[in-house]
């Protein structure tokens, strides 16, 4: 039965929720090879063995949302605030380019002020000043409005993760205080889609309450809303959080977290085939070659920590964050490594962009004529 859904998903990238249920069920280490090894070849297939760095700059946890899971809630009174200065933000970005990383991710605490929006819009217009726009940006910044969207767009960013963090609303509203709202979030969605970025999205994996049946949920979710690109991860607990409550009863040991996590990664790239997926850093959180084990279940993306390592203690989504103490060039050096040990390349120099929005843009122009 399980080689028989494994070949109609490889061979045509379509499977029901209970098939894919049934996937993410899959506990014996042999069953798990034969998913990543399908997966593998899908991706191998369609975007290639080649991993997309994106040097990840986290320029403020100052943040007016105060969701139940994160470590930098505007609620936390633990985590020390900041915002690093515009020109360091520039010269971290500047440094990714010089170093030749294709892309950057322009990350913080959700803030929509006109003041932020302001120093947002400028920053990206002096990154692709300093780097002759050949520095692809990437920005994950939260639910803003349509006209902001626009702005960020028009001055050079084409990219943008905003993770629905759950597609399932009765869990969003546990997730979220009553000033957040999960219609909101998909309009959001879609107002990037309808500005021209490249749009992402992703969920937590492992949370309190969620159910097999919710991630495979989440993934017909994704391939619903025909995204480009993926970032989702394990959930790892926050003590600083109400979420903290549910530790003793919800949390998984590491090794089961983490194969759940690379069982999202794979089953994503045998139903989507053509998008950009992550290997999150909270992969290597639960074991040390995480995101080499996210790139060989069908991942295609890393994002390397390129912010100064004065601000990343204070940018603690979940608990023991790796790489806080490394310097950016130990980042990119170690990086490289790992990646080349397990038979990828790195796209050095090149912005990596989704084959999948390629080919919508592709049959845009088609349908136009």
């Amino acid at each position: 039965m399980l080689d028989h859904i494994l070949k109609k998903a490889e061979d045509t990238g379509d499977l029901n929720l209970d098939e894919i249920e049934q996937l993410l069920r899959l506990e014996e280490q042999k069953d798990l090879d034969k998913l990543f090894a399908s997966s593998y070849r899908v991706k191998t297939q369609y975007v290639g063995r080649t991993a997309w760095f994106r040097g990840i700059v986290e320029f403020s946890n100052i943040c007016i949302k105060d969701c139940y899971y994160c470590g930098i809630r505007r609620s936390n009174s633990k985590t020390k605030r900041f915002i690093i200065p515009e020109n360091d933000i520039i010269e971290s970005a500047v440094w990714a380019w010089k170093a030749e990383y294709g892309s950057v991710v322009l990350q913080s605490g959700e803030r929509d002020d006109p003041e932020f929006v302001d120093m947002v819009e400028r920053i990206i217009r002096e990154i692709k000043k300093r780097t002759n726009s050949e520095l692809g940006l990437t920005l994950s910044l939260g639910e803003q409005s349509e006209e902001t969207y626009r702005r960020w767009f028009d001055a050079g960013a084409h990219r943008y993760l905003l993770r629905i963090e759950t597609s399932n609303k009765d869990l969003y509203v546990r997730l979220h205080p009553a000033d957040h709202s999960f219609d909101h979030r998909v309009a959001c969605l879609q107002l990037l889609r309808e500005t021209g970025y490249q749009v992402g999205t992703g969920v937590m994996i492992g949370l309190p309450m969620q159910t097999h049946r919710n991630l495979a949920e989440d993934l017909l979710f994704f391939k619903t809303l025909d995204i480009d690109m993926i970032g989702m991860g394990p959930y790892i607990f926050h003590s600083d959080t109400p979420l903290a409550s549910f530790r003793t009863e919800w949390e998984l040991p590491p090794k089961k977290l983490l194969n759940l996590g690379l069982k999202m990664i794979a089953l994503a790239r045998l139903l989507m085939r053509d998008i950009n997926i992550a290997a999150t850093t909270a992969l290597q959180a639960l074991e040390h070659n995480g995101r080499e084990q996210g790139l060989l279940a069908g991942a295609n993306v890393i994002m390397p920590n390129a912010t100064d390592t004065q601000y990343r203690e204070s940018y603690q989504l979940y608990e023991n964050k790796p790489c806080t103490d490394e310097n950016a060039s130990m980042c990119r050096g170690c990086l490289q490594r790992r990646v080349e040990q397990i038979g990828e390349k790195i796209g050095f120099g090149q912005w990596g962009d989704s084959p999948h929005f390629a080919a919508r843009q592709d049959n845009k122009v088609v349908t136009a004529k």
